[in-house]
């Protein structure tokens, strides 16, 4: 009797799955003012280079104090988020990547240049406005019912969890899946957007991972618990540095083939269900949480993809290519039928002037042609009326 008494005792200590955390709403404000400030920073820097398309100097923008303030606080946002990673758990703060979208979105619709009339304007922008709530409603259920785990970022810690076979595991289940996609995407030439944004995606489940035991290593080490002396740390430091710079090289090989917009949805929805997949396995963030807060939890991430999905679907599409073409802008452009110097764009970008398909088959495209043009008649009526050439080339040149 003594010991059941004593065990009831003991749970009743514990604090229960539902309470909210502390460090948990620190760490979620902190994602929430990083992606806010992120976000107003990279509108700032649009508008800065908007209105410095016509210039003649191309790195004008760095004698603007617009940009520069983009800068700082592009900076200032990131360190925002860096810092959020110590104090909440993975599966918390990596959705609230979705509050970036709706500010965005929010920031278009109030500096818009257009005159609308209010039903126009409804009409116009109702995807974004129902987008937008939704969003915030998922976002809402997230922070309520996130898992709460308060596991230090020791250096002690991160090793059990790296040596765990449930990563190791899932580690193997990814290397090999990400060398699957990778093979058809190079080898196969699998271009479909699925394809680069899952290579993305993996990449930026290992990114988080270690985004979180850096920082939660160098906060205990300001906090006077020092875990710099570990070499888990540089390890972890080396693989969050490389994991971001191939995730960015695969992020603007998508961008050079498909609409940001559809970039922007597919790619929060595939990132954030394989990062929160990797914190649930690395870091255990679900391990005590009861089958009714997961499944709200879970209910919340799909009402914020619905809202990203929504919000960027209104957005419009970028135009592949100018239609016209700037005599003084060209100097040093390469002719495509000779070597002389002219006004005729080179055929290296994705889309070019005057071109009706992309450049993957420009020999089969730009073969020899004629112009049927028939010559004046000057004087007598037996004067050649046979078409001549206009452009005289071949494959070989």
């Amino acid at each position: 009797m003594d010991g059941a008494h004593g065990t009831a005792l003991q749970l009743q200590q514990l604090p229960p799955a539902s309470s909210a955390d502390p460090e948990n709403l620190i760490g979620a404000l902190l994602a929430i003012f990083g992606h806010l400030v992120v976000s107003i920073a990279l509108n700032l820097q649009k508008y800065c280079h908007i209105r410095l398309a016509g210039s003649k100097d191309p790195r004008a923008y760095f004698k603007t104090k617009t940009w520069w303030l983009g800068l700082f606080l592009m900076l200032l946002g990131e360190l925002g988020v860096f810092a959020s990673y110590a104090f909440a758990p993975l599966s918390l703060i990596v959705p609230l990547s979705a509050v970036s979208v709706i500010a965005s979105a929010i920031i278009g619709i109030i500096f818009i240049k257009e005159k609308w009339k209010p039903k126009d304007f409804l009409r116009r922008y109702i995807l974004s406005f129902v987008g937008c709530g939704l969003a915030i409603v998922g976002t809402y259920l997230l922070v309520t019912f996130a898992p709460n785990s308060h596991e230090k970022m020791t250096g002690e810690n991160i090793i059990r969890h790296l040596v765990s076979w449930p990563f190791l595991l899932y580690m193997l289940v990814e290397i090999i899946l990400f060398c699957l996609l990778l093979y058809f995407y190079k080898e196969r030439n699998a271009n479909n957007i699925v394809v680069i944004l899952l290579l993305v995606a993996l990449l930026g489940s290992m990114t988080v991972v270690t985004v979180k035991a850096v920082a939660g290593m160098l906060v205990l080490s300001i906090q006077g618990n020092l875990q710099l002396d570990y070499p888990i740390f540089y390890v972890m430091f080396v693989c969050m540095v490389a994991t971001a710079i191939y995730q960015a090289a695969f992020l603007g090989q998508a961008s050079q083939m498909y609409d940001s917009s559809l970039i922007a949805s597919v790619g929060y929805i595939l990132s954030t269900t394989v990062a929160i997949t990797a914190g649930a396995i690395f870091y255990l963030d679900f391990l005590g949480e009861d089958v009714l807060h997961v499944c709200m939890f879970a209910l919340g991430c799909l009402i914020a993809f619905l809202g990203v999905f929504l919000i960027t679907r209104n957005r419009k599409k970028a135009i592949p290519f100018e239609p016209y073409i700037s005599m003084d802008a060209m100097p040093g452009m390469q002719n495509m039928h000779d070597k002389g110097m002219t006004v005729q764009p080179d055929l290296k970008a994705s889309f070019s002037y005057g071109a009706l398909e992309n450049n993957d088959n420009i020999s089969e495209i730009y073969a020899p042609a004629t112009l049927p043009i028939m010559q004046e008649e000057h004087g007598s009526r037996s004067a050649s009326g046979v078409p001549y050439r206009v452009l005289e080339h071949t494959k070989k040149e």
